[in-house]
C-alpha cells in the first residue's frame, strides 16, 4: 500500500471535500479521486459515502481514520528523526481547527511558519471544532487550537486573533432576503440547518442562544458537519442557519447573507495553548502568530 493513498485518504476524510482535499494536498481533483479508489480496491471496502451534495465516512472509513493518521505520523516521525541530524533542526506543533471559520486565519499561520522556519511542521488536525480543540489542548493531545471565547479552562492561555459577528443566510427567493437586516423574532418558525448537537462546535451553541433570546427554540432540520455543507443546503432551500461573517468567502448560488438587526452578536476567535507546554516549536510557533495574526486593535 502506498502511502500517498493514506496521505489522499486523510486529507479527505478530514476535508469531507475532495475538492478542498486536493487544493490541501497541491493536486488535481481527478488524481486524488483515483488513489482513494485504489485505496478501495486494496482495501476491498467503501471508504467514503458519495452523492453530488456531500461526502461522508463509511463505518470502514471511520475505523480506518486513526490507524491511517497513525501509520503516516510514524513514518514522518522516522524521516524527520533522520534529517535533524543534517540540519540541526526538529520541530512538530498539533493544530486542531475546524473548517470555513479559519479559512483566512490559518493559511496565513501555515505559510509564516514555513517561510520563518522550514524546519518545523505543523500537523493539521481538521474537523475539531471549536470546543473539542479546548479540550484536546487542555488534555495535552493538541499544542494549539483555533478556539473561541470565553475560555474557563484551568491551565489553558489564549490570545484573541478576530472578532467575527454573527449573521443570517438564508436562500435568495427567501421573504426575508428581501430585507437589509433580519430581526432573530422573524426565524421563529423557519426550519434551522446547523451543526450537530453534541459536536462541541461554538457557533451550535451561539445560534441556540440566539433564538432563545428572541423568545424561541430553533427547529434544526438538518445537521451537517461543517459549514460549507451548512451553506450548501441552505442555498438548497433545506432551512436557514445563522453563521460568522468569516464564512462570507462562501458564495454559493442561491445564497445570501444579511446581518441581524439589534446589537450585533460578537464571537472572538482565539488560539488557545497548554500554559505549561514547554515545547520549544510551540513558542516559536506562538511568536511568528504574534505578527501572522495580531490581535485586533479594538482589543
Amino acid at each position: 500500500m502506498e502511502l500517498r493513498y493514506l496521505t489522499a485518504f486523510v486529507a479527505v476524510a478530514e476535508e469531507l471535500h475532495f475538492g478542498r482535499a486536493a487544493k490541501r494536498l497541491q493536486m488535481a481533483q481527478p488524481p486524488l479521486s483515483q488513489q482513494i479508489r485504489q485505496l478501495e480496491r486494496e482495501l476491498g471496502v467503501q471508504l467514503f459515502e458519495r452523492n453530488t451534495r456531500s461526502v461522508r465516512l463509511t463505518s470502514a472509513g471511520e475505523s480506518f481514520l486513526e490507524p491511517a493518521r497513525a501509520v503516516l505520523e510514524d513514518v514522518d516521525t522516522a524521516v524527520r528523526a533522520a534529517k535533524a541530524a543534517g540540519r540541526g533542526e526538529y520541530g512538530r506543533v498539533t493544530v486542531g481547527f475546524a473548517g470555513a471559520s479559519s479559512h483566512e486565519s490559518l493559511p496565513l499561520l501555515t505559510r509564516a511558519v514555513r517561510t520563518a522556519h522550514p524546519g518545523l511542521e505543523l500537523v493539521m488536525r481538521g474537523q475539531t471544532y471549536a470546543n473539542v480543540a479546548l479540550a484536546k489542548v487542555a488534555d495535552g493531545s493538541l499544542d494549539l487550537g483555533f478556539v473561541r471565547l470565553p475560555v474557563n479552562q484551568p491551565g489553558v492561555s489564549t490570545r484573541v486573533i478576530e472578532v467575527e459577528e454573527l449573521i443570517c443566510a438564508l436562500p435568495t427567493d427567501h421573504p426575508l432576503a428581501q430585507q437589509d437586516r433580519i430581526a432573530i423574532e422573524q426565524l421563529a418558525d423557519e426550519p434551522f440547518v446547523s451543526f450537530p448537537a453534541n459536536a462541541g462546535s461554538t457557533l451550535r451553541d451561539a445560534l441556540v442562544k440566539a433564538c432563545v433570546s428572541g423568545g424561541f427554540n430553533p427547529r434544526v432540520v438538518q445537521e451537517a458537519p461543517d459549514s460549507y455543507t451548512i451553506l450548501a443546503l441552505v442555498a438548497a432551500g433545506v432551512g436557514v442557519t445563522l453563521t460568522l461573517t468569516s464564512c462570507q468567502h462562501i458564495q454559493q448560488t442561491g445564497l445570501v447573507y444579511r446581518p441581524l438587526a439589534g446589537e450585533p452578536t460578537r464571537l472572538h476567535a482565539a488560539l488557545a495553548w497548554r500554559t505549561d507546554n514547554t515545547s520549544a516549536a510551540l513558542r516559536t510557533v506562538l511568536e511568528i502568530a504574534e505578527e501572522a495574526l495580531p490581535t485586533p486593535a479594538a482589543l
